[in-house]
């Protein structure tokens, strides 16, 4: 019992004492770990045991940053997206637009130039629509006999015959196109001067030249532009270019099928040549002979 009590009652050094003791060890290790660096391997090891423990209870606080972070970035790039796709449907009507007007600038252009190099007078019209006929190869312009527009007259693109104006009204006209059923224009092949009739086919876009004996110097290639014999096409106008020549024995006339070289189904404006359209041909300078003399040959002869 007494042992009890002794070793109970057994306090050992005072508080002050303790605190005293460790204060000063404490002073000498970090005196001893700065002047000498006595506490660096110490150190290495409580950091590489720490380190995982620091990063697995960091881990809870760093994962939901990076999702808050991952949905913020989402939703940012998604309405960025929704913006650049709308930037892109604008700039991309906005480049429709402008190879549009590129397009018909360099079209006007070449109409200017092809009315300029034919020495001719020329109104630019624009297509509106085509015929209420459907099978017809007809178009009808913006320009009408307000604006000196006449049946008869030429048109023309940067390329070539287009048509010829067969309607007129106040303010429109209807445009027979090269191509439509036996509409014709006197032409010639450019290489030999060689005369022919350019009919359209009214179908598939192709021109006919008839009636040329298979023995003509007419080859597949040739151009074949307007000769002007007719009064109404100046001479020198592109109107075909020649794709087959079928000689066949068995037949006296060669078939040959051409290509129209204007753009008659693609272009939205035209020239009309407003120069004047003769309505009569000048008549050859050729004295009549005398008129017969009745009286002078013994007068008409009695009936039997």
């Amino acid at each position: 019992m007494s042992n009890y009590q002794n070793a109970f009652f057994n306090r050992g050094p005072s508080p002050l004492a303790r605190f005293t003791f460790f204060a000063l060890l404490a002073v000498a290790v970090m005196i001893a770990d700065h002047r000498f660096q006595a506490l660096g391997a110490v150190r290495f090891v409580v950091t590489a045991v720490l380190t995982p423990i620091e990063q697995l209870l960091a881990l809870p606080g760093s994962t939901a940053r990076r999702l808050d972070k991952y949905f913020g970035d989402q939703h940012d790039l998604v309405n960025e997206n929704l913006s650049l796709r709308k930037q892109i449907v604008g700039l991309t009507a906005s480049g429709q637009q402008s190879a549009l007007v590129l397009a018909e600038r360099t079209q006007l252009d070449a109409l200017s130039i092809a009315a300029a190099r034919l020495a001719a007078t020329g109104e630019i019209a624009e297509i509106v629509r085509d015929a209420r006929n459907p099978f017809a190869r007809k178009v009808i312009v913006n320009k009408g006999r307000s604006h000196g527009i006449l049946a008869g007259q030429p048109v023309i693109d940067g390329n070539g015959v287009v048509g010829q104006i067969t309607a007129v009204g106040l303010t429109s006209a209807e445009v027979t196109l090269s191509t439509e059923k036996d509409q014709a224009a006197p032409v010639m092949v450019s290489r030999n001067g060689y005369r022919a009739m350019a009919i359209g086919t009214g179908s598939a876009g192709l021109i006919d030249v008839p009636y040329i004996p298979i023995g003509a110097d007419v080859q597949v290639g040739d151009a074949l532009v307007t000769s002007g014999i007719d009064g109404t096409y100046p001479a020198g106008l592109a109107v075909a270019k020649i794709l087959s020549v079928d000689r066949n024995p068995a037949f006296p006339f060669a078939k040959i099928s051409a290509e129209p070289t204007a753009g008659v189904d693609r272009h939205r404006f035209v020239n009309i040549l407003t120069q004047g359209v003769p309505h009569d041909y000048p008549r050859p300078d050729i004295e009549a002979p005398p008129p017969l003399d009745i009286k002078k040959r013994g007068g008409p002869r009695k009936a039997l």
